[in-house]
């Protein structure tokens, strides 16, 4: 049995995983946007917030009949999110799909909400303190 303390900070535990994994996808894409044929990833936060909440699996096994089959690769996966590629704008001459203009605009908005998030435990967290010495 999980505390009321714990099931109140779940929410922004979760969501802060998440979004410092989807930090580094993005520094990933600025860091690659010069390697040809590089295709920029990222994932659907909603989404992957709500898996990640309602506790799916990281991965589904693969059933085998056969103790020599190789194991299926399912693709990359955030915390059960699947990576997805970014639709490029404008294509490129190198199969390149990086828009750094997109890329600092994620990132930015990433951050902020990461902060935002953090600023908001801090508060709950010192609630929790004024109630427990009060």
């Amino acid at each position: 049995m999980t505390s009321r303390i714990d099931q109140m900070f779940q929410f922004q535990q979760t969501a802060l995983n998440l979004r410092a994994k989807r930090q580094e996808l993005i520094a990933s894409n600025i860091a690659n946007a010069d390697t040809p044929n590089y295709k920029a990833k990222d994932i659907d936060f909603a989404s992957a917030l709500r898996g990640a909440l309602a506790g799916s699996p990281e991965k589904l096994p693969m059933a085998t009949s056969a103790g020599s089959h190789l194991n299926g690769n399912a693709g990359e996966t955030v915390m059960g999110a699947a990576v997805q590629y970014r639709n490029p704008l404008q294509p490129s001459a190198d199969g390149n799909t990086v828009d750094m203009d997109v890329e600092r605009a994620q990132f930015a908005d990433n951050a902020l909400r990461y902060e935002a998030s953090v600023r908001f435990i801090s508060g709950e967290a010192k609630d929790v303190l004024a109630a427990l010495q009060g």
